[in-house]
């Protein structure tokens, strides 16, 4: 979707507000922004950054690394920050030449050409990505939706899948604040990490300048939203709540579907301008 026409969704779902954090790209903001003037809703300008996180605390025993990608949202962001812009820019690169790997490990199991099919399909060739892939193998019918593919490829230890060493966690929290915004951790639910291992990803978070983490995100299940909600207590983060909306057929919800934060968190959007 456009991002005008994500703004117009999120006004016809009752948003009062909504923030665009496409992934490692702020180039939609402009056209989101205006289309927030004219439906008369609150914009907040935002990115979401690929973090790779070495997760040193999976072998306490051992010097073992067991590294593994996490998001960062970055809201109330100047998107003309050098330094984000050039930490943005590093990302892409990646993105690519991991992209060119993941059709290559297709391409050698007998799935030619998916590389060049999810090409197509990404409007910003820069930001070619899994979920370009998936959409390409939905269309030649190996799976009946992107979900569908996620469970068999493109995820770690399934066929597709391409390991890549992102931006590291100082330096997306330092672009974020850079920029004048505030970094959030998105959907630390979906993150297979053990307890232990999660409270060490939130303590480094916050020493680290994290202020706030996902708490009614769509990507969580209805008894994170109260697990989450009892971290953010207790490390003091702000709360944030988003769809975590891709597009039509491939999100669980749209923009303001989900249930209100709880009323004793901070919601993170009281603090930007």
């Amino acid at each position: 979707m456009r991002p005008r026409e994500v703004v117009e969704l999120a006004k016809k779902t009752g948003c009062d507000a909504v923030a665009l954090t496409d992934h490692d790209n702020t180039g939609g903001l402009a056209e989101a922004e205006a289309a927030a003037a004219d439906f008369q809703v609150r914009f907040i300008r935002g990115v979401e950054l690929s973090v790779t996180w070495p997760n040193r605390a999976s072998s306490a025993m051992t010097a073992d690394i067991n590294p593994i990608t996490i998001h960062v949202v970055g809201l109330g962001i100047d998107p003309l920050s050098s330094a984000l812009i050039s930490g943005i820019a590093s990302i892409r690169d990646g993105r690519f030449e991991r992209a060119q790997q993941m059709g290559a490990h297709l391409a050698g199991m007998g799935l030619s050409g998916l590389f060049e099919d999810a090409l197509a399909l990404a409007e910003n060739k820069d930001m070619i990505g899994r979920t370009h892939f998936a959409r390409a193998m939905v269309a030649r019918g190996l799976a009946k939706n992107v979900g569908g593919v996620f469970g068999r490829f493109l995820t770690p230890g399934k066929p597709g899948f391409v390991a890549h060493q992102w931006a590291s966690l100082t330096d997306a929290i330092h672009w974020i604040n850079g920029a004048g915004g505030v970094a959030v951790l998105a959907h630390p639910g979906r993150y297979k990490l053990s307890k232990q291992e999660m409270r060490a990803l939130l303590q480094e978070f916050k020493e680290t300048g994290g202020r706030a983490i996902e708490v009614i995100t769509g990507s969580h299940e209805k008894h994170q939203y109260r697990e989450y909600a009892v971290l953010a207590r207790e490390f003091d983060f702000m709360a944030s709540r988003g769809s975590d909306f891709h597009g039509l057929g491939e999100s669980r919800f749209k923009p303001g579907t989900l249930p209100l934060l709880p009323d004793d968190l901070v919601p993170v959007w009281s603090v930007l301008q």
